[in-house]
């Protein structure tokens, strides 16, 4: 179902319907990686509302705009509770929601979403390179997270205020997601 082409209030009754026949999980795809952020968030917002307190909210975004993640994200802000997603943001098409990228916002930007999640952040890496191992499909080297030049740092002003104070240009540290340091290149 494609959720920027279909009518709010026919999403909605499809909730009531499945929840009154006992749903305890409901999805909200946005198949088509249409939807923006603020649009996703409005939508989640209202099918939190209507399927209440004991039914999880799950998502399944798609990464055609390059807005996977971030409508992921937005989805938490309005109450989703669940999120499909693959390591390294493989998937149909232009991908899906990077998990590495959301687990890593969530963990990084707490007061933002009120969440926390139960993954072992520092397997990130590893599994990010099991699925590459595996498919055979390579992670671009300055891919958030999980890519090679990640947590690498070349121009001098950087390397100086890294070497001062990691803080400066290092939001996360690399050995909470699997990396044995940063790079001095």
């Amino acid at each position: 179902w494609a959720l920027s082409q279909s009518a709010l209030s026919e999403l909605l009754e499809a909730f009531r319907t499945a929840v009154a026949c006992g749903a305890t999980v409901v999805n909200v795809p946005d198949t088509v990686g249409y939807t923006l952020p603020h649009e996703y968030e409005a939508t989640v917002r209202e099918v939190v509302k209507v399927v209440g307190p004991d039914v999880i909210v799950s998502t399944h975004c798609h990464n055609d705009l390059g807005l996977a993640v971030a409508n992921a994200l937005a989805a938490v802000r309005a109450g989703a509770r669940q999120i499909e997603g693959c390591i390294n943001g493989i998937g149909e098409r232009a991908g899906n929601a990077a998990i590495e990228e959301v687990v890593m916002a969530l963990r990084t930007r707490p007061a933002q979403f009120g969440v926390t999640t139960r993954v072992d952040t520092k397997q990130l890496v590893g599994a990010s390179r099991m699925v590459r191992d595996v498919t055979g499909l390579p992670v671009q080297p300055n891919k958030a997270i999980v890519g090679r030049n990640a947590f690498a740092h070349e121009a001098g002003i950087h390397q100086d205020g890294v070497l001062a104070s990691a803080r400066t240009y290092e939001i996360m540290d690399p050995v909470d997601v699997g990396w044995s340091t940063n790079q001095l290149v």
